[in-house]
């Protein structure tokens, strides 16, 4: 299998779980790792699956204007380009699965996240969402709540079950 790993983040703290879920992957997948603004925007043919994250801003992707609030937050550097933008414009030969990932703040309820409007845009594009799952930094700018790394490599490699399955037959696993 052939993964690609695609990611948006401000302060490190998506980077950190990107990498961590990537290790996971590495254990049955040969894995490729980017951040969004180096990400190709076409799917390569004999990609398998895309891994796909960033950090929730207003309870979404993060947009332009979210991006700059960030930087003057003091993260560590913007991304010219978001999660959203790159899901607008990818383009895939076939369908592949998606499974997304996002970062934000632990609360009891959270109205949306990243992951979930990145699944539903991958949708619109042509991708088949398998999975999504959510990581806990403990303020905006982090860092990681304890475990989040270790739950990221576990999560990494616990994927393969549900997502060799969609591979096989190309239906969405809910």
């Amino acid at each position: 299998m052939k993964t690609l790993v695609i990611y948006e983040s401000m302060f490190g703290n998506t980077r950190d779980i990107a990498r961590a879920t990537a290790e996971g992957l590495a254990e049955w997948s040969d894995v490729s790792i980017t951040d969004v603004d180096s990400a190709l925007l076409t799917v390569p043919a004999d990609a398998t699956l895309v891994v796909a994250g960033g950090p929730t801003h207003a309870f979404s992707m993060s947009r332009e204007t979210t991006r700059h609030d960030a930087v003057a937050r003091g993260a560590v550097r913007g991304s010219a380009r978001g999660l959203r933008d790159w899901l607008a414009a990818v383009s895939l030969a076939a369908p592949v699965p998606l499974v997304t990932f996002d970062t934000h703040t632990k609360q009891r309820w959270v109205p949306g996240s990243a992951s979930r409007a990145a699944a539903k845009e991958g949708r619109t594009r042509g991708f088949i969402p398998v999975a999504s799952r959510s990581f806990y930094v403990t303020d905006v700018q982090g860092p990681l709540v304890t475990g989040e790394l270790e739950r990221a490599r576990h999560w990494g490699r616990s994927l393969y079950s549900g997502v060799s399955g969609s591979v096989r037959s190309r239906t969405v696993l809910d």
